[in-house]
């Protein structure tokens, strides 16, 4: 089963209907950890450890880290993103 993170850029609105909708999601928001406010490199960081795939709203920033892990072989798990 697909774990994901919900980082903080991410409008609350999908997370609460996402998780109405599949009760069972495993999905975490970012705020409710202790990366709260920390840099995206941070949280892509914690996201491979816990096997996470980021969800974001901020695809400019997000994505440009995620791809310098994966440039550096460094484990991504994914990100997905929309404007």
């Amino acid at each position: 089963m697909l774990r994901f993170a919900a980082d903080e850029n991410l409008n609350g609105a999908i997370v609460r209907g996402l998780r109405r909708r599949k009760p069972d999601l495993d999905i975490l928001r970012v705020q409710d950890t202790p990366l709260s406010g920390a840099e995206d490199p941070e949280v892509l960081e914690w996201a491979a450890v816990e096997g996470r795939v980021i969800l974001t709203h901020d695809v400019r920033t997000m994505t440009y880290h995620a791809e310098e892990r994966v440039r550096a072989g460094k484990r991504m798990p994914g990100v997905v993103g929309r404007r």
